[in-house]
């Protein structure tokens, strides 16, 4: 059972990077648009990406990990490296926020951020993903 959990916790969190990885790149594309076909376009990919991939892959990684940590609760609150990769994990969650206040902003076409702050934007996700796999993996504290 526990490394049934453990598949599913993984291919959760593999299908919400996904999410963010794209997400924020279909935002870079977005700002640059200007004909109404393109940001419609845009609007739909983003809202579909968001609401039925990005938003079950968290809840999925979310409710996989927390029935892992009910396991055996005691040993992984004892565990340094696991009480970092919950703050980044909760980190993680709020920027998964932050991208729906993005996207509600772009289809209302309020381009306030740039093609160049997206980008930037964009690779946030991957330095949670190298941190917490690190933790996960090396445990280093």
């Amino acid at each position: 059972m526990y490394l049934w959990l453990v598949a599913l916790h993984l291919i959760s969190i593999v299908c919400w990077f996904a999410a963010l990885f794209y997400l924020p790149r279909l935002f870079v594309y977005h700002a640059l648009s200007d004909d109404k076909i393109s940001i419609d376009r845009f609007v739909l990919m983003e809202r579909k990406l968001y609401y039925f991939i990005a938003n079950p892959a968290m809840f999925g990684t979310l409710g996989f990990g927390i029935w892992l940590f009910l396991l055996s609760p005691t040993f992984y609150l004892q565990q340094g490296w696991f009480v970092v990769k919950m703050v980044l994990a909760l980190l993680l969650i709020g920027y998964h926020h932050i991208c729906l206040r993005y996207m509600k902003k772009l289809t209302a076409n309020n381009k306030l951020k740039t093609d160049k702050f997206f980008r930037v934007f964009n690779e946030i996700p991957v330095v949670f993903l190298i941190m917490i796999i690190i933790l996960a993996i090396v445990k280093p504290f």
